[in-house]
């Protein structure tokens, strides 16, 4: 075997009127022009990008820091919006924004404030909307916080109603339909970790409940969220909020009465994952914040990575565990995904599955693929189409994906994760797989039945690591060849002792239950420690991974991914292997040795720093780089499809893994993988 280490190449150097000063952020408006990177500057960039995202509003509809003149004195609005096509002047003023910057606070929640207690700074908002005629709605927002209000005109004066939401661009609370058959938004990706974050600070904050119950009462209502999307036609949707619900006694009232039904029906039709007595315990002005902030979304036609990112975040702060579990970064299982390359009729597993982050990887490269093949362009494809392609997906992860954890929790949290992506029910497993086939745990002999040895063709996995947590059940151990003594033999290869270690690290069993869960032939990518793969008294270990299957390809991952993405200081590597057959096995003990190249690479940066600063390519002088996107943002409107396109520059960002998988798959377009 001889390793081919790849470079990473860097960035051609065409960098003219293509970079932007340190310290400089793009506007997203105008498209031209770069602005001092503040912290309100940022919060104004992302809603001026949700607003052409979300709510289908023009570029060329908005100004930033538009002037005007208020009680005689000279104002800059934030950012202005305008009715469609109509000239930037005052009469023409539709709606607007007042940002402030996001308050920080790290990993800690913020007590998110109602319209009562945040009159204050909403005087700033009314008074610009009292003396602009024709501006109808207004937004004050911190980035976390954010208030929406509607201008109501009466004989004697201008009174500000609160409101849910914005209506859509060139719509008004009033056109829209019932508004259970309102038309739902397709989800900006940071807008709706933002809108993750304040429906469990709402809860962590304002009902005083410790973060873990806050949790699972977020939990329960997305559940019902996407039972409602699935199983509710349009017009008959119990999970929505009007525009004032929220704000009064008998509106919230109106919104429990259709939730308590709900959440009964989901329990029922999850019933192995709920024992039944399960509360929506949230007072029912927690319950109507929630159900506003969720019902605005289409969660079914939110993109798979968004919504992984956003839950993953909020499932991170909560469900760490203590026996080495942490969640593995995005950017990591993207590469393992995709240099793994899943097939539709291939059946995947995660052993140690955590919250389904591996799993809901592949649901999401599926579906690009299903797309592609059928032609279906996001946005564009009729009512037919859309379903045609998510009932594609939801089969193959009904049949084709499975996954397994020793934390019931995260079993639970992990369902969850698996139906916002494709409504993959019924193959998650509550199961201790080093144990397996053996164990005593309530999902043993369902795993036993679905996912037997060697019956898996990829398995995706970061199982817990750390020589504080071994395995020293010997009963346990005695299943596996990797926890006897090895010595080293005359040829150089190793024997397997009959002495039984007396604890060994749980990785060092994974390696094997894995290869063990393979068919012949079928790949494994694997987290690693680097001390599997460099120490000298692990050289038995590689030796046995050598003799039982071809390396595809080994990357390290530089310390920085999981120090931000999940609080451990850990040097790692990701493993690709494909399992030999008995028969290739047994001619290389015979002699019959086989040369073939191994792809490896270092990761040496992940698009962030150790604080979680992001991190963006620059030129020899430090100017970060910037390049030419169209972004295009489609929707429906009754029956005409709008599609809203611009192109914009952004920087980009400093990440080696999305190169590592191309050159991988240059790598094995040149050199075909090994064995059979």
């Amino acid at each position: 075997m001889k390793a081919k280490q790849l470079p990473i190449p860097d960035l051609e150097d065409n960098t003219e009127d293509s970079t932007i000063s340190d310290g400089y952020i793009l506007d997203f408006i105008s498209g031209e022009k770069s602005l001092k990177d503040t912290p309100k500057e940022q919060v104004r960039q992302r809603i001026a990008r949700a607003l052409f995202h979300e709510y289908g509003i023009s570029v060329e509809d908005m100004a930033a820091d538009f002037p005007v003149s208020i009680n005689g004195k000279r104002k800059k609005l934030d950012i202005a919006i305008f009715h469609h096509d109509q000239e930037h002047t005052v009469q023409n003023l539709s709606r607007v924004v007042v940002c402030r910057p996001e308050p920080k606070v790290g990993r800690n929640a913020v007590r998110i404030r109602d319209y009562d207690q945040a009159a204050k700074d909403l005087e700033e908002l009314e008074t610009i909307m009292e003396h602009i005629n024709s501006c109808k709605y207004g937004l004050w927002t911190n980035g976390l916080e954010f208030f929406y209000l509607e201008k109501q005109r009466t004989r004697f004066e201008d009174r500000f109603e609160p409101i849910g939401d914005w209506p859509p661009a060139d719509e008004s609370l009033d056109t829209q339909e019932v508004v259970s058959n309102a038309r739902t938004r397709k989800a900006d990706p940071k807008m709706l970790r933002v809108a993750f974050r304040r429906c469990h600070n709402f809860i962590h904050g304002n009902e005083g409940m410790p973060k873990d119950a806050a949790f699972w009462q977020f939990l329960y209502l997305i559940f019902c969220k996407m039972h409602d999307e699935q199983k509710s036609p349009r017009g008959q949707r119990r999970f929505w909020a009007g525009p004032k619900e929220q704000f009064d006694t008998e509106g919230r009232k109106e919104i429990r009465k259709r939730l308590i039904p709900l959440f009964e029906e989901v329990k029922k039709n999850y019933s192995n994952l709920f024992r039944g007595n399960e509360e929506i315990t949230l007072s029912d002005r927690a319950l109507a914040f929630m159900v506003s902030e969720l019902a605005k979304y289409d969660f079914t036609r939110t993109d798979v990575d968004a919504k992984g990112g956003a839950y993953q975040e909020i499932v991170g702060a909560n469900l760490r565990g203590d026996r080495g579990q942490y969640f593995t970064p995005r950017g990591i299982i993207k590469l393992a995904v995709e240099m793994l390359d899943p097939k539709e009729n291939e059946r995947i597993l995660d052993p140690a599955c955590g919250t389904g982050g591996f799993l809901v990887a592949v649901l999401g490269y599926m579906v690009k693929k299903f797309r592609e093949e059928a032609n279906v362009p996001v946005g564009l494809e009729t009512t037919e189409e859309f379903l045609s392609v998510n009932q594609r997906l939801r089969q193959f992860a009904e049949k084709q994906v499975f996954g397994a954890d020793f934390d019931p929790f995260l079993i639970k949290a992990c369902q969850m994760n698996m139906v916002m992506a494709g409504d993959g029910r019924g193959h998650l497993y509550h199961i201790n797989s080093v144990d397996f086939p053996n164990g005593h745990l309530d999902g043993l002999e369902p795993a036993k039945k679905e996912i037997p040895l060697e019956s898996i063709d990829v398995l995706l996995t970061n199982p817990p690591f750390g020589s504080d947590i071994p395995i020293t059940d010997q009963n346990t151990l005695k299943q596996f060849e990797l926890a006897y003594a090895w010595e080293r033999t005359e040829d150089g290869s190793f024997r397997r002792t009959g002495r039984l270690q007396g604890s060994v690290a749980p990785e060092v069993l994974f390696i094997e239950r894995c290869l063990n869960w393979l068919k012949p032939g079928g790949r494994m990518g694997i987290v690693l420690p680097d001390g599997i793969l460099g120490n000298p008294g692990a050289e038995y270990i590689r030796w046995w991974i050598l003799r039982h299957s071809w390396v595809l390809a080994s990357v390290d991952i530089p310390v920085e991914a999981f120090i931000v993405e999940a609080n451990v200081n850990i040097l790692t590597s990701l493993l690709f292997l494909k399992k030999k057959t008995k028969e290739e096995i047994r001619a290389e003990d015979l002699g019959g040795k086989t040369d073939y190249p191994v792809f490896m690479a270092v990761a040496e940066k992940v698009g962030f720093d150790r604080r979680g600063n992001t991190l963006y390519k620059r030129t020899p002088d430090g100017e970060e780089i910037v390049e030419l996107k169209e972004e295009i943002e489609r929707y429906r409107k009754g029956e005409r499809i709008i599609e809203r396109s611009l192109k914009r520059k952004r920087k980009i960002l400093d990440d080696d893994l999305p190169v590592i998988a191309e050159k991988y798959r240059e790598f094995r377009q040149q050199y075909p993988t090994p064995g059979i």
